[in-house]
C-alpha cells in the first residue's frame, strides 16, 4: 500500500487538539470545498464503531472507526467507496504543555491493486497534498486562537 502523511506542529495542549476533533461540526469544519461533499450521516462520534457515510462527487464513502485512545489516536477505514483499501489514522502526539504534534496517516490502494497502486499512487499523494494542508490550517486556526 502507498502511503501519505501530513505533520504540523500546533501551539496547543494535546487535550484541546483532540477535543477540536471530537467536536459534532468538526468533519464539516475540516471537509474541503473540492471535491463537493455532502455528510449523509454519522454515528458515534470518532469512537471505535463510528460509520460516516458521505457523498464525495459522485461516489458514495462509508468509512468505520476502528480505533479510538483519547488524547492519542483515532483510526477510519473505508467500508465502501473509491480505494481497495484505506486506513486514516489521526494521531496526536503532546510535544509540551502547550504545543502538540498532529499527524495524519494514510495508507492507501488503488482499484486493480499494488500494480496501479505503484504507477498511480502518486496522483493520490498530489490531491491529498493541499487538502490535509488546509486541514491542519483550520486545526491550527481552531485550537491555537483558544489559548
Amino acid at each position: 500500500m502507498a502511503t501519505f502523511i501530513k505533520s504540523s506542529l500546533i501551539r496547543a495542549p494535546v487535550e484541546r487538539l483532540f477535543a477540536f476533533h471530537e467536536r459534532d461540526d468538526a468533519l464539516e469544519l475540516l471537509t474541503p470545498a473540492f471535491p463537493p461533499t455532502r455528510l449523509i450521516s454519522k454515528t458515534n462520534g470518532i469512537k471505535t464503531g463510528a460509520r460516516i457515510v458521505m457523498q464525495v462527487g459522485f461516489t458514495k464513502w462509508t468509512a468505520l472507526h476502528t480505533d479510538y485512545q483519547r488524547n492519542k489516536l483515532f483510526v477510519d477505514e473505508q467500508v465502501s467507496g473509491p480505494f481497495r483499501r484505506w486506513i486514516h489514522r489521526h494521531e496526536f502526539e503532546a510535544i509540551d504543555a502547550n504545543s502538540s504534534r498532529l499527524t495524519d496517516r494514510i495508507e492507501y490502494e488503488l482499484p486493480g491493486g499494488p500494480p496501479v497502486t505503484a504507477c498511480l499512487g502518486w496522483i493520490v499523494k498530489i490531491g491529498l497534498a493541499p487538502m490535509f494542508r488546509r486541514r491542519h490550517q483550520v486545526t491550527r486556526r481552531y485550537c491555537e486562537d483558544a489559548i
